[in-house]
């Protein structure tokens, strides 16, 4: 997997013969309670000096991918829109900025419902984003929760559900992730001897839960099983020929994994602007 491209909000990388686009939606800061030990307290007076904190809170990046085969353009997670901060809802500028016209994406993947992931279907003005959309892929168990958003009514007759295991389009499988959501899904992408798995909300907090997969995050909706799920998946993306990409790494949130220890380490992959 190599860059191909990128600008300040958007990296193109080559997988095989398919093209990826890294997003950048923004970033959110939130408390340090949102970190919990393992066995799901907060650490409070004893918090980890290797997290990176900004102004004393954890910042998150928000990110999306847009997965490129031929004509067909497929955006998994669409970033928050303006639902939260003003610190997000940059997705559409950026798919700009990589010179992709939004009338090319008919197909949105969501690894799970959460706000920060589904409510950039409209755009800051409150319209459709994608003017020819035609499916939208929710994880299987997590339709009801889609649903519930009286804002995204609309968008209810284009909905598939998905279930872990299904091929949503040529080379792209949708993989059980569950943990943080219920129904929690990551992607599979593989092209050419090459794969990059496109992992959700697997890791939050990139400066401790490489290293200490067993630390986990306050909105997971099962910790434990989050915790199960994030090593099984770290494990899954120490195989050869694999990158990962994550909705809340740094961005452009894509890179390698590699054993260290008794946890991982992430190498991303160099962001340089070149076009």
């Amino acid at each position: 997997m190599k860059q191909l491209a990128a600008g300040a909000n958007f990296a193109r990388f080559e997988l095989g013969d398919l093209v990826v686009i890294a997003l950048r939606d923004g970033y959110v800061d939130l408390p340090t309670d949102r970190l919990r030990k393992s066995d799901g307290s907060a650490f409070g007076d004893h918090f980890p000096a290797q997290v990176d904190l900004v102004n004393g809170k954890l910042r998150l990046s928000v990110n999306a991918f847009l997965v490129i085969d031929g004509e067909r353009h497929i955006l998994i997670d669409t970033g928050a829109s303006n639902y939260w901060d003003p610190t997000m809802g940059l997705l559409f500028a950026a798919l700009a900025e990589a010179g992709v016209d939004r009338a090319k994406i008919r197909t949105v993947a969501f690894t799970h419902s959460h706000e920060d992931h589904v409510n950039g279907l409209l755009d800051l003005d409150g319209a459709p984003a994608f003017p020819q959309l035609d499916r939208i892929y929710v994880p299987e168990k997590e339709v009801s929760l889609f649903e519930a958003y009286p804002g995204l009514v609309q968008f209810l007759p284009l909905i598939t559900p998905l279930p872990w295991g299904t091929c949503i389009e040529n080379r792209i499988t949708a993989v059980q992730a569950d943990g943080h959501e219920v129904g929690h899904t990551a992607f599979e992408i593989s092209s050419a001897g090459e794969t990059l798995l496109i992992w959700g909300d697997i890791i939050h907090v990139p400066s401790i839960q490489f290293a200490q997969p067993e630390v986990s995050w306050g909105f997971d909706n099962d910790q434990a099983q989050a915790r199960l799920t994030r090593k099984i998946m770290l494990a899954r993306a120490t195989w050869p020929n694999c990158h990962v990409a994550g909705a809340h790494l740094e961005f452009p949130g894509v890179g390698t994994v590699a054993k260290s220890g008794n946890g991982y380490f992430f190498k991303p992959l160099t962001l340089a602007l070149v076009r």
